[in-house]
């Protein structure tokens, strides 16, 4: 592909806003001498000159040995840059650690081959994750643009989230604000835990909307997005996740902890609407609510 510069910029931002490259894959596609201007060679940060010709190899983008599979996904919308995904509780989203099938990511390969090539190897489309146990929203990206800019929607904070968990026990205050930074737990390497060593900050806003007798259900907004967030504040503040087996102990089902991504409020990235969704709780979770009412 062949590109005339129009501007003075550094090639790798003109690339971006002019192309559906993202800027960091620009980088990479330069540093490995992809991208030439003139028929040369260049840095990142070089400053193009009007009617410079800049010369795109788009065999860069190599196909990920990934197997796609025919699972049924569970579409809340759809367009030509992103997808909001209600994942299932059980469904791994990603490939990792020798388990290369049946994630979210082979489900979406079987679905379309208009994905983002993402930051990460075997990581198409996903923008965001939630464990494997966690079930409900989740938001894709089909274009390396749209997957920046939902990027940077997470690290500024622009995109709102919002969980719904059955806690065990009953929550005293009406609302609350945990602040407490994570890190990885010393003595089990799977965990995550309260610690002042080697952690980021933490903090989870939580609401009650409802008590069950030993149960409460509460709605949680997070500021930050650190790994198993919500299940390590609420085992901290005495009041775990009903059904976790990590961080609850004792005997769980299948099905694992009872969180479930509820709701998300952003601005989309390429259209600029304003954009809301929520999805219904799992099967499992409102059958155990409604046991619970009687």
């Amino acid at each position: 592909m062949e590109v005339v510069a129009r501007e003075s910029k550094r090639i790798d931002k003109y690339l971006s806003e002019c192309t559906d490259y993202s800027r960091s894959i620009i980088q990479k596609m330069i540093e490995e001498e992809f991208i030439k201007v003139n028929d040369k060679n260049v840095k990142a940060n070089y400053i193009l000159k009007e009617n410079d010709v800049i010369n795109i190899d788009e065999s860069y983008v190599k196909p990920i040995d990934l197997k796609a599979e025919n699972i049924k996904l569970n579409i809340i919308y759809e367009d030509d840059y992103l997808m909001v995904i209600n994942k299932p509780s059980g469904m791994v989203v990603h490939p990792g650690n020798g388990n290369m099938e049946h994630t979210l990511v082979n489900a979406l390969m079987g679905y379309t081959n208009i994905l983002s090539n993402g930051k990460e190897e075997f990581r198409p489309g996903i923008v965001h994750r939630i464990d494997k146990d966690t079930s409900g929203i989740i938001l894709v990206a089909k274009t390396d643009k749209a997957h920046e800019l939902l990027s940077d929607g997470f690290k500024n904070k622009t995109i709102k989230r919002e969980y719904l968990a059955l806690l065990v026990g009953s929550v005293p205050t009406d609302t609350a604000t945990i602040d407490a930074p994570i890190g990885r737990d010393k003595l089990d390497r799977k965990k995550m835990c309260v610690t002042k060593e080697n952690a980021k900050n933490a903090v989870t806003h939580l609401t009650v909307l409802k008590r069950y007798k030993g149960y409460t259900l509460v709605k949680l907004k997070l500021e930050t997005g650190r790994t198993h967030q919500i299940r390590v504040h609420m085992k901290y503040i005495g009041y775990p996740v009903y059904n976790d087996p990590v961080y609850l102990g004792g005997k769980c089902t299948s099905f694992g902890q009872f969180l479930h991504s509820y709701s998300v409020d952003f601005t989309h990235p390429i259209t600029k609407e304003h954009l809301y969704f929520e999805c219904d709780l799992p099967d499992e979770f409102q059958d155990f609510l409604d046991k619970l009412s009687v």
